[in-house]
């Protein structure tokens, strides 16, 4: 399965992806201070191990910043 993100084609092995799947394989330990968007549609971080992604879904990962 391919999947956009973050305006990034990622290639996965898997043909069924959830969202905290797809942060365990590639962003394992940046899933702190992170929102996840798919199709404009933010995510509950609660709902990550449920929700299951498409190849025609827009996913946006999003860092939080500190700043002032």
């Amino acid at each position: 399965m391919e999947l956009q993100i973050n305006n990034q084609k990622i290639h996965f092995e898997q043909t069924s992806i959830s969202i905290q799947l797809l942060l365990d394989l590639h962003w394992p330990k940046q899933q702190r201070g992170i929102a996840v968007a798919v199709n404009a549609c933010v995510i509950s971080k609660s709902d990550w191990a449920t929700y299951v992604v498409s190849e025609a879904d827009d996913i946006l990962i999003i860092t939080a910043t500190q700043g002032g």
